[in-house]
Order: structure tokens, then sequence, then C-alpha cells
């Protein structure tokens, strides 16, 4: 006998888990597949969490939920080969009763709010590979096939959460196959360390945190980033360049790592400490234009599969967990008032992440991945003139300052002449409308 359920969620992820749980939460039978061993097992790195949109979820998480530390300190870092120049932000407003961002361990957190999805009633089943989506003659998606032996399910509604390849999409013909220059190859190891070692390194008491984001000649000319979390017993390093870049640069992402690691500037945070995990990932960055469509008759997409990804700002979580929230809140609104799943009715769950923060953000930055991958100077010459401006200007040696700032001034003309620094700021201008 085929089971049905009034939805079926693909992936345990931060958007898997937020829609299961919603649906869950509001008396649907749910259930979610998910291919690996455990909700979590396939990532073992640590990420940044953002709180206000797992309360509006979970209001109480806090008091279970496996967190490492709450960020009071944001770093931005610009970085050559030898330096690194940039700002930060560190506010004691963040030692808050509630406070608004932590680090977690992705493998312990996904377990915890799998946790939960089965406490609100779904069904789990985990080592479970999605085949292929049921369609009847008129393309409407009602269920799935799996792995499983009699591994056909029937549902109202899939929910696809499937991560960045979403390969049941593809081949299903819901949405194109993820160009290269659409996604980024990030590469991360845990360091750990004694807890009063990293309070000692960073300035931190309790559970407190900082995080690093950096920028420059790290990634090699290609457009990418790093980037250093603290944890409890553990600091995230990594660095993350566009797949596209990494086939022209032929360079290797873990050689990318290393060479990272060994950065006067990044050395000496995680000297000593003992390296147990190592794990790459994918992740979308195609922005806005690359957002596919994320809802037909029967179907929606969720989190990492549609692009839900604001680059400019490394946020992922967040998106992740309110795209999943929105779906399920979408087909929730639709039961109640005895509304099919229809691509017409289901058209609600774009609309409503076009009002949000979600699209809004991806849309002020839609031109940013473009612009980045098409002018490697933001990441070669711009670093390199910004710290030998920094070391002119701080060094004492007897040079007048005015001459300083005409060597400052000129070392830019000299490097991008006037028509490419009016043409770089023009682009960058663009690209943050």
């Amino acid at each position: 006998m085929i089971e049905k359920f009034d939805a079926i969620v693909v992936g345990a992820g931060p958007s898997g888990n937020a829609a299961a749980y919603t649906l869950a939460k509001g008396g649907l039978s749910v259930l979610q597949i998910e291919r690996g061993e455990y909700p979590g097992s396939k990532n073992v790195q640590g990420a940044i969490l953002y709180a206000d949109m797992l309360e509006r979820i979970i209001p109480e998480f806090r008091d279970e939920a496996p967190l490492e530390r709450h960020i009071i300190e944001q770093r931005l870092w610009m970085l050559d080969e030898h330096s690194h120049m940039g700002t930060h932000f560190r506010s004691d407003v963040f030692n808050e009763a509630k406070p608004n961002r932590y680090t977690i361990v992705r493998a312990q957190f996904d377990r915890w709010f799998s946790r939960k999805v089965k406490e609100a009633g779904a069904t789990v089943v985990c080592e479970t590979t999605v085949t292929g989506l049921l369609r009847d003659p008129a393309g409407r998606v009602y269920g799935l096939t799996t792995d499983r032996e009699g591994g056909e399910v029937h549902a109202d509604v899939v929910i696809l959460a499937d991560g960045v390849n979403s390969l049941i999409a593809e081949r299903a013909g819901l949405r194109p196959k993820v160009r290269p220059e659409h996604v980024a190859l990030a590469v991360k190891e845990m360091h750990f360390l004694p807890r009063e070692v990293i309070d000692q390194r960073f300035g931190l008491k309790e559970n407190e945190g900082v995080v690093i984001e950096m920028a420059g000649t790290i990634t090699a000319g290609m457009a990418g980033t790093g980037f250093l979390y603290t944890n409890g017993e553990s600091i995230s390093v990594g660095v993350g360049c566009l797949v596209s870049d990494f086939k022209e640069n032929g360079t290797s992402p873990y050689v990318l790592l290393d060479r990272m690691k060994r950065h006067p500037s990044i050395a000496p945070l995680i000297a000593d400490s003992e390296v147990k995990e190592y794990a790459a990932h994918l992740i979308p960055e195609g922005g806005y234009d690359a957002i596919p469509a994320i809802h037909g008759d029967g179907w929606m997409i969720v989190g990492d599969s549609g692009q839900f990804v604001n680059a400019m700002h490394r946020e992922g979580s967040n998106l992740a967990m309110t795209t999943g929230r929105v779906a399920a809140e979408t087909v929730l609104e639709l039961r109640s008032t005895g509304k099919h799943m229809t691509a017409h009715n289901l058209s609600v769950y774009r609309k409503k992440l076009e009002a949000s923060f979600v699209m809004k953000d991806l849309k002020k930055y839609r031109r940013l991945p473009s612009t980045l991958h098409d002018n490697k100077q933001f990441f070669t010459d711009y670093p390199r003139l910004l710290a030998r401006a920094a070391e002119t200007w701080f060094r004492v040696d007897g040079v007048e300052k005015k001459q300083k700032e005409r060597e400052m001034v000129g070392s830019f003309f000299k490097s991008r002449g006037l028509r490419g620094l009016i043409s770089d700021a023009f682009k960058v201008a663009r690209a943050w409308r």
C-alpha cells in the first residue's frame, strides 16, 4: 500500500527542517527524507546562526540548541600577501539576554533541529535517496520515488530542500543545471584549541565570539572570500571561490586554504591547533538573477536549492530558515481555506518572499556576482594598493606628509589610471544599488 502524506520535505538542513517543523506544528502529516546517515552528517563545519529567524520558528531555542558562542565582534579584513587592513565592530550591547548571532557546528545543530521536527510530529527517514518525482499527465507533482523497496510515496505537496545542486529538481526539469559562475566551492577546517587559549587570543570571556571575514590576495586573483569563526573549543577557518574561477585558474582549493592559513595575519590565531575535521561545501552565489522557478503544481523549492544566499553579507542560514518557514506557512494557509496546491495558489509563496527582506536584499545586490566575477582587480590590485598606502602613511622616515600623500595617490593612478579608477568606482556603486 502506497503511503500518503499532506507534505513531503526533501532534505534536513536549515531550510528543510524549518519547513518540516512548521508544517508538523501546524497539524499536517509530514514526511521528511534525508539521504545522509543522520541530519547534519554531511556538514562538519562551523557556521553562523541568525537568531531572529530561528526564534520565529522555535522561540525557546536558546534553552536547548547546541550553540557555540554568541558574536560580540565582527572584523572585516582586506589582505595582501604580507598584511591586512580593515575595520571591526565590537560592542558590549551584543552581550544581551537574547544575542542576535551565534556560531554553531552544523552537524550538532542539524541533529538538534531534526529532533525538534520529530517532536513536532513529522516522520523523518534518513539514509534514503529520492530517485525522482511522480507527475500526472498534466504535470502536477503528486509524490516521489526513493531507493527503498516499495519506495513510492504520495503527497499533496513536495518541498525540495536538497541543497545547491538540487538534482531532483534538475532531473525533473523544474530548474536548470547550476552554472559554475553561480556557485562557490568553500573548503573549511576545524582547528581545536582549549577554550582559554581562544579567549586569550581574541580578547573574549565566557561564551563571547568573534567573526573575521576576509577578501584580497588570499584567493589568488579569483572572486571569493575567506573567513574565521570562533567556536567553543575550536576555530572554523575556510576560503571559498567561484567554481568557474577554480576551473579557469587551475588552483586547488586545498592549496588555497593552506596558503591562507600561512598568512602572517592568520597563522598566529590558529597556531598550535589540532585539525580534526575538514569539509568542502558548495554555496550558491548567483544572487537574485540566478533564482529558478520556486513553485509549481504540487511542488516548492527552498533554501540553497533556490539560490537563496546573500553573498555580499555572507548570509545563508537566515534565508534558508525563512524560505522554509514561509513555504510551510503558505501550504498551511492554503489548506485552511481548502485550496489545492496548484502553481497559481502556491505563487503566494513567491509574493511573500518578494515582500520580505529575502528578495529585497537579493535584488539590491543582484549585479554584485557578475561585477566581482568580471573585475578581479578588486581581489588583486586594490588590496595591494591599500596596504602600500597604509604602510607609507604609518611609516615615520623623515619624509614630509605632503610627499607621502602624493605617493599614495600616485600609486592608485599608476596602477589603474584615471579612467580605470572612475570605471571601478562606477561598477561598485552600480552593484551596490
